[in-house]
């Protein structure tokens, strides 16, 4: 697939010029199909065929293959959540947090990545650093004096703030020596950029298939380093977390699944697995090139109102306006979709490899 096959597969295109893809992108229409044609196959023939619970579990059990093969993980260290902060709050509340134990964190985080520290000081007396950032870079010097007696850090592998990547693998080298470990939200990253989550290190990755992979809301996935599971204390628990749910003593599953309770539709995670084969149909290589090009372009037109990296590293491009709420409003009056930053307080355009160079150019025009 060309990223003209696919921009011609996603009836939202029809409508608006569409740079919001890092909120939540639009999906091909092959995707929807995917999420209606299994929930039509398991309300109306599977309970007169295999029955609906086998159809559901060979249907997670083939998404999981897909989306696992997708970062680099085995299956079973993946489990499927409803969304990045979803998984974040799984982790959070699978550790027996004590009092005084130290949360590290960047201030580039999404509140996904902030609110289930800020409520664990409330909770449970833990305490949160903040690393400051400049212009979205951390200072790695900065890190190893910060997280040298933490319990968890915390960071985004592609911070939605600026568009800079993060050096993660480095950051969890320095934690693991330090004696903490590591939860990356890679939201942002997935559908951009490979991501292979064994070569990170981190102990969990949190990722999501709505932004960049375009999949439908509802398609989380967290996955759990096989290493990470026994300085966890699981408290969570259902038919689905275990083993055999009928045994006299429980066992949960060794995986990432002993986080996954109890019945879910699996129509999120078909979706998710529709989404990633189409993704790498078009091809991550094909996406960055493509990405790159039209980053370079935007940013050449917006000149020095450009926030982000001069050099290109994701698709996100945040630039500086007068109002950025108001400029937000009125280029959707004019059909076409950004969004309005908090911090920095600006405007942010996601490109994607379905946008085009007239995309771009009617943008720019706008402004």
């Amino acid at each position: 697939m060309n990223p003209a096959d696919l921009r011609a597969s996603i009836p939202a295109l029809e409508r608006c010029t569409y740079f919001n893809t890092g909120a939540s992108g639009p999906s091909p229409r092959n995707v929807v199909s995917a999420a209606t044609g299994f929930l039509e196959r398991h309300a109306f023939e599977a309970p007169a065929g295999e029955g609906p619970y086998k159809v559901a579990w060979s249907a997670l059990a083939a998404a999981r293959e897909v989306v696992a093969g997708h970062v680099g993980a085995a299956p079973d260290d993946v489990a499927f959540t409803r969304s990045t902060a979803d998984g974040v709050n799984l982790v959070a509340g699978a550790i027996d947090w004590q009092p005084g134990d130290v949360v590290v964190r960047t201030d580039l985080e999404h509140p996904a990545g902030t609110l289930p520290w800020d409520r664990l000081v409330d909770t449970h007396d833990v305490e949160v650093r903040v690393l400051e950032t400049e212009q979205g870079r951390l200072d790695m010097a900065e890190v190893k004096a910060t997280v040298a007696d933490a319990r968890l850090v915390s960071l985004s592998s592609l911070t939605w703030t600026h568009g800079t990547r993060l050096p993660v693998g480095e950051v969890v080298d320095i934690a693991h020596d330090a004696g903490a470990q590591v939860l990356v939200d890679a939201v942002q990253s997935v559908g951009q950029h490979p991501v292979d989550v064994t070569e990170w290190g981190a102990d969990f990755v949190a990722m999501a298939g709505h932004k960049w992979l375009l999949g439908v809301w509802g398609s989380g996935f967290l996955y759990v380093d096989p290493e990470a599971h026994d300085r966890l204390r699981q408290t969570r628990i259902g038919y689905r977390s275990v083993t055999d749910p009928t045994a006299a003593d429980y066992t949960y599953h060794e995986g990432g699944r002993r986080f996954e309770v109890g019945t879910t539709s699996p129509a999120p995670y078909v979706a998710l697995a529709e989404a990633v084969e189409t993704m790498e149909a078009v091809g991550l290589d094909t996406v960055q090139s493509h990405v790159e090009t039209l980053t370079d372009r935007l940013k050449a037109g917006l000149g020095d109102r450009v926030l982000s990296p001069a050099e290109y590293e994701s698709g996100l491009v945040t630039f500086a306006a007068d109002d950025p709420e108001a400029t937000v409003e009125r280029l959707a009056d004019e059909g076409i979709v950004v969004r309005s930053l908090p911090h920095p307080d600006a405007v942010r355009a996601s490109v994607h490899v379905f946008n085009t160079r007239e995309d771009v150019d009617a943008l720019l025009d706008a402004l």
